[in-house]
Parts: C-alpha cells; sequence; structure tokens
C-alpha cells in the first residue's frame, strides 16, 4: 500500500498536539546548557535529565522492532541512540520488520542534538528562556527549535511512516549532548558506534534554517568555523592613564590595529587570502534562484535598531545571500580585561583579550586557514607588546554531494504535500561539524539537512521560538522521504 500523504500530515499533527509539544515544554524547562557553557555538566545533571527524558519517550513509540539506549564512554556527554530494523508496510505480518535489520542493511542515520546555547539576555516581558511559552502558534524558549525537537520528530516520522502502511529502510538514530559546544564528544561516539552504524545511503539532520515557513527548505552546504583568542599584553599591571597615557601605549589600540590586519574595518572584508574560496556554479545557481524569487526576505529579518541596516544593500540581494554563505567573516564574540563601565577606573590596563569567530566558507580547509590566522596576528607585535594567539579550535564546513534523482524528486513532492509549495534549497551560515564529519566518512551518501530556524526563530539569542505548524509539516514530509528512499 502506497503512503498516504493527508494521513501521513494528519497523524503528526495530531502527534504534535497531542504529545510532542508538551514534551517539548518539559524540556524547554531544563537548563540543559552545552557542555562549554557549564564545565560542570555532569554534575547538576541537566544533560542527562533531557537525555533520559528522551529515552524515555521513545521507548514507548508503536514503532515496530525499535530499541533504545542512552550511551554514556566516559567524561563524555551522553548520546541517545535508537535503531529501527526495515519495514514493509505491504506485508501482512510484523515479520517484515525484522528483515534486513542489520547494520549491513541500507540504513538511514537520523541526527540531532539536546543540549543548549546560554539563556541570554533581553528576553520580551513574560517569556524567558527556560519558561515555554506558546503564542500564536510559536512555542518561546531555549532549545525547542535549535534541536531539542529533532529526536521527537524523526521517531514521530518513522511512526507515520509504520502506522500509515508504509515503507522505509533500516533507521539509527543518534542524538548527542555536545554540539552547541562543536561536537568535541561526537566523534569518539562515531567510532564507537561504527559497526551499529553501518553505511548510510541516506543522513537525515534537523538542526538546520528555513527561508520562510511556506515550504520545505533543504541545507547544501554549511561555513566552517575558527575560534581563536588573542591576547595583548603591554604592563604586568596596571598603571594611571594621567601619568602613564602618551607614553605607554594601549592594549586596546594594539589590539584593534591587529584586527585590522584581518578584516576591512569599514567593509568587514576579510584580509586572508586563506581564508577564502570560490562559489562552485551549482551553488550559486541556487542562491541566484532564491534572490529571484524571494528577493531580499532572507536576509531582511534582522532586528536592526533605528537607522542601522545591512553591510550589503537589499537591492542586491544575491551578494547578501554569498555573503552569509559562501564568505569568510569574523565576529568578536567577546572580551578579557574590560572592567564593566560603571566601574571602569582611570588606568591603563595591563593587557587585552578578545575572542575571535571567524565563519569559513565550506570548502576551505581549517587547518589552513587557523595557521594562517595565527601568522598574521602575531607577526611583528607594534610597539613589541607581548601577543599570544591561541586557535580554540578549527572546524571545516561541508558542501552536499550532488542530489540524486530520487531525493530531489522526493524533496518536492513532500514539500508539496506537507507545505502546497514545492521545496527550495539553499546554503546555510552555519556550521554544524557533525555533517562534515559524516560527508567525509560515508561520501557516498546522500543528505537531507533541513530544519525549523525560520525568521525571527533567534537560535542563540532571546526569544528563541519554534514554529509549530513548519515543524508538524516538517514532520510529515520527512516520513515521506523515508517512504521515498526505502521504494526509490
Amino acid at each position: 500500500m502506497a503512503l498516504e500523504p493527508n494521513a501521513v500530515v494528519a497523524r503528526t499533527r495530531a502527534a504534535w498536539d497531542d504529545d510532542i509539544q508538551p514534551t517539548l515544554e518539559d524540556y524547554i524547562r531544563v537548563p540543559a546548557l552545552s557542555s562549554a557553557f557549564d564545565p560542570g555538566w555532569a554534575e547538576h545533571g541537566h544533560l542527562d535529565a533531557v537525555v533520559d527524558s528522551a529515552a524515555a519517550w521513545a521507548a514507548r513509540r508503536a514503532i515496530a522492532g525499535l530499541s533504545v539506549e542512552v550511551v554514556r564512554l566516559p567524561d563524555r556527554t551522553p548520546v541517545l541512540w535508537f535503531e529501527v530494523p526495515a519495514f514493509d508496510g505491504a506485508a501482512a505480518s510484523t515479520d517484515a520488520a525484522s528483515t534486513d535489520a542489520g547494520a549491513d542493511a541500507d540504513t538511514v542515520l537520523l541526527y540531532g542534538h539536546l543540549d543548549k546555547q546560554p539563556p541570554m539576555h533581553g528576553w520580551r516581558d513574560g517569556l524567558g528562556p527556560w519558561t515555554p511559552v506558546v503564542v500564536e502558534d510559536r512555542l518561546y524558549g531555549r532549545g525547542g527549535a535549535d534541536d531539542g525537537y529533532a529526536a521527537y520528530a524523526s521517531l514521530t516520522a518513522i511512526e507515520a511512516v509504520q502506522a500509515d502502511g508504509g515503507t522505509h529502510a533500516r533507521c539509527v538514530g543518534l542524538i548527542e549532548c555536545s554540539e552547541e559546544s562543536g561536537s568535541p564528544d561526537l566523534p569518539a561516539y562515531v567510532s564507537h558506534l561504527a559497526d551499529r552504524i553501518g553505511s548510510p545511503s541516506l543522513v537525515v539532520c534537523l538542526d538546520s534554517f528555513c527561508g520562510d515557513y511556506e515550504r520545505m527548505w533543504t541545507t547544501t552546504s554549511l561555513r566552517g568555523l575558527l575560534s581563536a583568542t588573542v591576547e595583548v599584553r603591554v604592563l604586568h599591571e596596571g598603571v594611571h592613564s594621567g601619568s602613564a597615557s602618551g607614553v605607554v601605549p594601549d592594549s586596546f589600540r594594539i589590539a584593534r590595529r591587529l584586527l585590522d590586519r584581518v578584516e576591512d574595518p569599514d567593509t568587514g572584508r576579510v584580509l586572508v587570502d586563506e581564508l577564502w574560496a570560490d562559489v562552485p556554479p551549482g551553488r550559486q545557481a541556487e542562491i541566484d534562484a532564491v534572490a529571484a524569487d524571494l528577493g531580499a526576505a532572507l536576509t531582511s529579518s534582522y532586528p536592526y535598531v533605528d537607522g542601522a541596516g545591512p553591510t550589503i544593500p537589499p537591492a542586491e540581494a544575491a551578494a547578501q545571500l554569498t555573503a552569509k554563505t559562501w564568505e569568510p567573516t569574523l565576529t568578536v564574540i567577546g572580551a578579557d580585561g574590560l572592567p564593566p563601565s560603571q566601574t571602569a577606573g582611570n588606568v591603563l590596563r595591563p593587557s587585552t583579550t578578545l575572542a575571535l569567530s571567524f565563519r569559513l566558507p565550506p570548502t576551505v580547509d581549517a587547518l589552513d586557514a587557523a595557521r594562517a590566522v595565527e601568522r598574521v596576528l602575531a607577526a611583528d607585535p607594534p610597539h613589541g607588546a607581548a601577543v599570544t594567539v591561541r586557535i580554540d579550535s578549527a572546524e571545516g564546513g561541508w558542501d552536499a554531494p550532488a542530489t540524486a534523482d530520487w531525493l530531489a524528486d522526493a524533496m518536492r513532492a513532500a514539500s508539496e504535500a506537507t507545505f502546497g509549495q514545492s521545496a527550495r534549497s539553499l546554503g546555510e551560515g552555519g556550521s554544524i561539524p557533525f555533517m562534515g564529519m559524516l560527508g567525509r566518512r560515508f561520501p557516498h551518501a546522500q543528505f537531507l539537512l533541513t530544519g525549523v530556524l525560520g525568521p525571527h526563530s533567534n537560535a542563540h539569542g532571546p526569544n528563541e521560538f519554534l514554529h509549530l505548524p513548519t515543524a508538524q509539516k516538517l514532520t510529515a514530509a520527512v516520513a515521506l522521504v523515508l517512504d521515498a528512499h526505502a521504494t526509490r
């Protein structure tokens, strides 16, 4: 029996209303910070709480052959693992659910994460990071959209395929708890579970963006991420600015000059050649198609203050999309050595430390980029200052392999059946280390990278929300793609 889209849509909508949404509200209440933001995560127990809760929820699913396990390696954040053998809805007995159960079978790998970003300041009145609130189809709170819903949506999609007579290949799920820290624990788990993962022919990841809430969006590339810390030290201790300024150089001024070596202060253009790459023709065609269809809609939703605006004019929509997906950028994300302005004295401070975040084009070698940045920042320091550059992490990006005809057809059909419009594809400016890792490990796999992080959803910032209708429809769309994959 062919999988009937309307039945899948109805089933997944009911699952969200009756089960997933209240479960996600409980998840939002838990301050399950990623390990980089909570070094005492093991003692605090929040990550264990959310992964155990998700495992208990998963174990209750009416999915033939489902096995669920929380895997814990020493000194690493936990992972939720689930496995479902292949299922053929045309078979008359549940024996079909046990065929091709081993890791050598055709396999779909589904990925998500349960760890969260810090709470941040600036939540609107009545909202908060650990307070789930629904306003006009938006579930506010930290982590619901990024990416707590993924485990629940993935299993609900599988459940819908089986309940409505569809077919799916063997499915395995890997839901980690360190993604927001750059996935430092994930490689160990991928190695530990390698024999059980097998060689997936399809990877489904629900941790990406959507350009609007009107269709399914699939991500075809991700930028890499290079994190560095630069310290400029001039003095052993602070001195009176009245007596020393004019003679002793200011450490902040020197740090500012170092930044000018790597970034044009007027345009923001990165000046280190090793951080640039050419945009492949196929990716440029995607950018041009989205810009022609939607103009600057995908880049006009940022909460500018009055009078502020984008670096690139809105009329140049394709250039804006290229800049946010295939060009390098620098953001100063933190600083040490600067006291709060309210308690700042007239002192020439001994040092200034800046935390730098570089986004890298998908095909740039992150280690080459790191070496280049370190060389440029550390060379010939002004006034002989002591400059220390530390590379904290260097993760390459990801450029998807060519999309197979069956997957292109399946994405289009799934989007039309659930959203009423055809799917769109585009690169994304963020980073998901898991995708690059899987791309290298399984070069022949196809990838369905999608998500619910649409306009104003504000992942990582205050007022983060999950658009519930989009999540419901995307869950149904994943079910339809799983069925198409098994019957391709």
